[in-house]
């Protein structure tokens, strides 16, 4: 299957611009009060954000992926 050069540029800014932002995110979340107990453990608050942000990572690494491979067909 082609993909038009405007569509595959669109899905590596895309890629691109989900591994640029969640990592910052991910830092913000770390630091929130919520994230550890009073025994400073992880709390289901920051291990819902990194199973979100982890999954965000890998989907915005495969539409960047599939961008590059459609520039270079």
């Amino acid at each position: 299957m082609e993909l038009p050069a405007f569509l595959a540029v669109v899905l590596v800014v895309s890629g691109v611009w989900s591994l640029v932002v969640w990592p910052q995110f991910l830092r913000r979340v770390r630091n929130d009060p919520r994230a550890r107990d009073a025994d400073g453990k992880a709390t289901r608050f920051l291990t819902v954000h990194v199973v979100l942000v982890s999954i965000s990572m890998v989907l915005g690494a495969a539409t960047a992926a599939i961008g590059i491979a459609g520039l270079l067909s």
